[in-house]
């Protein structure tokens, strides 16, 4: 009982920072330093990238419309008038060819340097120097933007290269756990001249297949054998996170209609740097 509550705060954790831009995993790793789940190394590390299908769960039922790419009903964009071809959307099947560009850069990483990242990069040292980093990077491009006109306002009109560009930035947060895939995608696409309600919207999109890419390569390895205890604590996060999910998805939305991303930019530098002070006071005090 006492492992399953640790993995609902864990959820809860998931939920609000996989899509604020403040980094999920680095979360997860900081907040792991306090909140053990006494369970093997193997299914924790399966566990933090895992729990993170709930929250793509939330996407996939806020957006479905916007995602699902069968059916008559709303077809701005059928494929032909008649027939089968009448159920195909082909604004939203573009879209996903969009997304597949920007995902290539972290798979083919992620494929490679998987284990290399895990053992060198997982640390909270990492984590409290990409936070900074990319709350500087906010703080920046928000200011460059600052009464400037979006090239880009709608998925429509995002082009395969500038996708491609996303993907790239993606990449940084595949390889540096802390820089948080929204805020590197969102940096990303804030500096190409993306709006950014469609930059948070395609952050969302692009989510689903990198995080169920992810989350089969961690089971894989794992090897999909759980206890009924490991199965309970997955199944308590992935339940939590894809809750909170649906509230962080729906105010993130409401958010940036009105305001820009300064204050994720901030809090990234002041968390960063408490967890730096931290951890410096701890080696001390352990040396």
């Amino acid at each position: 009982m006492v492992e399953i509550i640790k993995s609902i705060i864990l959820g809860i954790v998931e939920g609000i920072t996989e899509w604020l831009p403040i980094s999920s995993t680095g979360h997860l790793i900081l907040v792991d330093e306090f909140l053990h789940l006494n369970e093997s190394d193997d299914f924790k590390n399966m566990f933090d990238v895992v729990i993170q299908l709930g929250a793509i769960l939330a996407v996939v039922v806020i957006f479905w419309s916007k995602l699902f790419p069968f059916g008559k009903k709303k077809n701005a964009a059928p494929l032909s008038n008649s027939g089968f071809g009448a159920y195909v959307k082909k604004d939203i099947f573009i879209m996903w060819f969009k997304v597949l560009a920007a995902c290539i850069p972290a798979a083919v990483v992620g494929l490679i340097l998987d284990d290399w990242i895990e053992e060198h990069l997982y640390n909270p040292w990492t984590v409290a120097v990409a936070l900074i980093v990319f709350g500087i990077a906010f703080i920046i491009v928000e200011n460059m933007n600052k009464g400037k006109k979006y090239k880009i306002n709608s998925i429509d009109e995002l082009t395969y290269k500038a996708a491609f560009v996303i993907g790239i930035f993606q990449l940084i947060a595949a390889v540096f756990p802390g820089t948080s895939r929204s805020g590197a995608t969102i940096v990303g696409a804030l500096l190409i001249g993306v709006s950014r309600t469609v930059a948070a919207e395609f952050t969302f999109f692009l989510a689903v297949p990198v995080m169920f890419g992810a989350s089969l390569l961690k089971l894989v390895k794992f090897g999909f054998h759980f206890s009924n205890s490991e199965l309970a604590v997955l199944a308590a996060g992935m339940i939590t996170a894809f809750i909170v999910s649906i509230f962080v998805i729906k105010f993130l939305m409401d958010y940036i209609k009105k305001h820009d991303f300064k204050v994720f930019g901030l809090y990234r530098i002041v968390l960063g740097a408490l967890v730096i002070a931290y951890f410096t006071v701890d080696k001390v005090l352990l040396s």
